[in-house]
């Protein structure tokens, strides 16, 4: 197992404001899957909210690694990716629904994880455990 790589003080608030995330995982293909989502940092891993039969929960379960990228949109030259071991649980994913809502719906964004009518899939959390952090250039 990979170590896990520190967040750097200097971009974690990137992590930290309500912005979307996009998430990349790898598909059955071998090519990459990028999805806009939405997500947090709990202190050490950073939580993605999907859906349990999501093609991303199918992807991180075949591979168990996923990215992030987050862009600042005051300065899109600032940006932090993430690398590292994922999981896919639906533990917790209830109240990571209704809290990451509350907040982009209370600075105007809608949107998050849709699940149909009728359907057994409900919300998961995708944990991403991180191995490499890469930041712009710029702002380190």
């Amino acid at each position: 197992m990979k170590p896990t790589a520190p967040v750097p003080d200097s971009h974690r608030d990137l992590l930290a404001r309500p912005l979307p995330v996009v998430l990349a995982t790898m598909g059955p293909t071998g090519f990459p899957r990028a999805r806009p989502a939405w997500g947090e940092f709990d202190g050490s891993r950073v939580l993605v909210l999907t859906c349990r039969e999501s093609a991303e929960a199918r992807d991180v379960a075949a591979r168990r690694v996923a990215t992030v990228l987050v862009v600042d949109p005051d300065d899109t030259s600032r940006w932090i990716e993430v690398r590292g071991d994922a999981e896919v649980t639906a533990e917790g994913a209830t109240g990571l629904a209704d809290r990451l809502a509350r907040i982009h719906a209370a600075n105007g964004r809608h949107g998050g994880v849709a699940v149909p009518a009728g359907s057994e899939e409900g919300p998961a959390v995708l944990r991403i455990r991180p191995t490499r952090v890469n930041l712009d250039a710029i702002h380190r």
